[in-house]
């Protein structure tokens, strides 16, 4: 099937030639028909599925200018809210539909002002999103469309209770909503059903890893974790690399770690701790070049759409085995190789097992040659020796 024949308007199909997109992918194929339609939508969807062309691309086929918002979309952080605002533009570059974006950490005066000055789709984080309508900048009563975006995300973050104050401002009759998240708890499932009336539920949820990733646990001694993680970054040959960890704290340690071993590779830090000015520079720098490394949170990092990025470690096992695929995912992407490390210690064991539970196999464990292991009873077993972290194939720098 072609993006033609889902019924998309011409000038979004311009767009869509413009970037280069030449088949839909499956949750593109399942979800425009029903969101071009007007149904509400409930999808189950990582990052890399396709899933904000799969309802950007819709929603800007139906709509046209009025100068008032139409159209809300809800991210839990500032830069998925700042780059679906961005993805939003460049799909509707060839039409008269303007996008505004809302978001803390910075002056509400830019904000204010396109709202006076009129736009037709709303992207933001929920706090800030409030913040204007008591203001008195923001107006619900046109919204057609919502969509909340990365919900279990925004749930995680002690979101839930202002999602709803949002969904209860925009009108109920006739409102299009389409549901989005990774994964769906209990609680989720209520929630949905309270804010979406029969909808169509696509499940593009990923449990494989793209076999253009090669991805082991390398197993350490508690007290070697740090020394494991250097000699790691120090023997592999990457072009660009994030490392993930589960605290702010955690991020801010190693990012130091890294940049005072003198290497030479620029290191940059990115958690919600620092500052919204210089997480968006960190972010830009990094898919720029600026820095070669890039040390992130799941908060921070969740959704953000960064090409190029030839190797992922996890300085520690994720504690849910969704997040394990979806954080070695940022590498191996548009069919290029790439390769996960994931450093695994004996207090999280069960988060392996975990991983491989809902993999449906094995992960492959992995000693560094050459590295001085003090004995740590995980060694023992299918621990097979590697050389050296491979090199980057041919092809795998950014250009």
């Amino acid at each position: 099937m072609t993006f033609k024949e889902l019924g998309l308007s011409e000038p979004v199909l311009q767009a869509v030639r413009d970037c280069g997109y030449a088949t839909p992918t499956p949750i593109q194929e399942q979800a425009i028909p029903h969101v071009l339609a007007g149904r509400d939508v409930i999808g189950a969807s990582q990052t890399g599925t396709g899933k904000t062309a799969a309802f950007a691309l819709p929603i800007l086929s139906r709509m046209q200018h009025t100068g008032r918002p139409q159209i809300l979309v809800l991210e839990p952080t500032r830069e998925l809210a700042d780059q679906l605002a961005e993805a939003f533009r460049t799909y509707a570059v060839h039409t008269d539909v303007t996008v505004g974006v809302l978001y803390g950490g910075v002056g509400y005066g830019q904000q204010s002002e396109a709202l006076k000055k009129g736009v037709d789709v709303v992207v933001a984080t929920p706090g800030r999103l409030v913040d204007h309508f008591y203001r008195g900048n923001m107006k619900f009563k046109e919204i057609k469309t919502l969509v909340l975006d990365e919900v279990d995300r925004m749930t995680d973050m002690g979101f839930l209770p202002i999602v709803r104050k949002i969904v209860n401002l925009c009108p109920w009759d006739g409102r299009q909503t389409l549901f989005f998240s990774a994964t769906m708890p209990q609680v989720l499932q209520g929630f949905a059903k309270w804010c979406l009336t029969d909808p169509y539920e696509v499940a593009i949820a990923r449990r494989e890893v793209a076999s253009t990733i090669s991805h082991a646990f390398y197993p350490v001694g508690l007290d070697q974790r740090d020394d494991l993680l250097l000699a790691l970054v120090k023997q592999t040959d990457f072009s660009n690399m994030m490392i993930f960890t589960r605290t702010r704290k955690e991020a801010d340690m190693v990012s130091n770690m890294l940049s005072h071993a003198g290497w030479g590779h620029e290191v940059t830090a990115m958690h919600s701790d620092i500052p919204q000015k210089e997480r968006m520079a960190a972010l830009r720098g990094f898919k720029e070049d600026k820095y070669r490394i890039l040390v992130a949170t799941d908060v921070a990092a969740r959704g953000i759409d960064i090409n190029g990025v030839s190797h992922v470690i996890n300085y520690r096992v994720p504690e849910n085995p969704e997040d394990y695929v979806h954080r070695i995912g940022r590498t191996g992407r548009a069919e290029t190789q790439g390769d996960a490390f994931t450093l695994l210690t004996a207090d999280e064991i069960d988060f392996a097992k975990s991983i491989e539970i809902f993999l449906k196999q094995k992960v492959e464990r992995r000693k560094l040659e050459g590295f001085p292991y003090a004995y740590t009873a995980l060694l023992d077993g299918n621990v097979r020796p590697l050389r050296k972290p491979r090199p980057i194939a041919s092809g795998r720098r950014r250009h």
